[in-house]
């Protein structure tokens, strides 16, 4: 079976000199990619009902779960010899729309887990989208394959927060964005035990106890004032990122769902 596994993966380990940010390459595979994301939900969402709806977010668990399948098993055999490196252990906060959408055929008729959950998808699925598109460092590798992995990943958030800004799925007072915090709030713990359990061996939310945090001018921060400071502040604006996507979207809500 391994062998067959990496005969297969084999065949589209295409390597490559690693992109580099806003190069040609990323600048023209993120527009065409946003823009298709913008063209597709538009389409989708015409005189939808709720349960196609949720059929469509299920459909982008199931294209990010084959997705993610594919990365975890190229990693495993072509690029780690067969060791497994928890560092690319799939729970970031990009992660977690591929297991909410899954879970969407579960929760579809419990309506307030139901809005809590795609509330979140909305705002911090379309901000884990933009910003990894905006600053993509974190996507690039010696091999294509997985540099189209990661930056079509973030086209499908953002297809997916778009998606949701069209329907009546999420909601759009501020305590619905209130609601989508103790989610947040789960996932941040689910990814401190991994980084625990791990001992460092994983970065999960990037929000490790045993290093500064990694991420651009946070990691100036716990240089200077300590990792709880550069974390706090990195949780902080994740915060503020998602509030700014759901005033946005209420706001521009009317417009998207108007639009031909």
């Amino acid at each position: 079976m391994d062998s067959f596994l990496i005969s297969l993966l084999s065949k589209t380990a295409w390597p490559a000199a690693m992109p580099k940010p806003y190069s040609p390459f990323h600048i023209v595979f993120s527009l065409t990619g946003v823009t298709a994301a913008v063209f597709l939900a538009l389409f989708l969402t015409r005189r939808d009902s709720p349960r196609r709806q949720t059929c469509v977010l299920f459909f982008c668990g199931l294209l990010l779960a084959a997705g993610e399948l594919y990365k975890q098993l190229f990693l495993y055999y072509i690029i780690c010899g067969k060791q497994y490196d928890w560092w690319y252990f799939p729970f970031q906060l990009c992660s977690t729309p591929m297991y909410l959408c899954l879970l969407m055929p579960l929760i579809s008729r419990k309506e307030p887990v139901r809005r809590a959950v795609c509330t979140f998808l909305q705002d911090f699925g379309l901000l884990g989208g933009i910003m990894a598109l905006a600053e993509p460092s974190g996507l690039f590798h010696p091999y294509w394959s997985l540099t189209i992995h990661g930056l079509a990943w973030h086209v499908v958030l953002v297809f997916v927060g778009l998606f949701l800004a069209r329907t009546n799925l999420p909601g759009r007072a501020l305590r619905d964005y209130l609601h989508t915090l103790p989610l947040l709030a789960v996932f941040c713990l689910i990814a401190t035990a991994i980084n625990v359990a791990t001992r460092g061996a994983a970065d999960m939310f990037y929000i490790s106890p045993y290093y500064p945090i990694t991420q651009v001018v946070f990691h100036s921060i716990a240089l200077r004032f300590g990792n709880a400071a550069g974390i706090g502040t990195y949780l902080a604006s994740l915060c503020a990122g998602g509030l700014i996507c759901h005033l946005l979207a209420g706001r521009f809500s009317r417009i998207f769902r108007s639009a031909v």
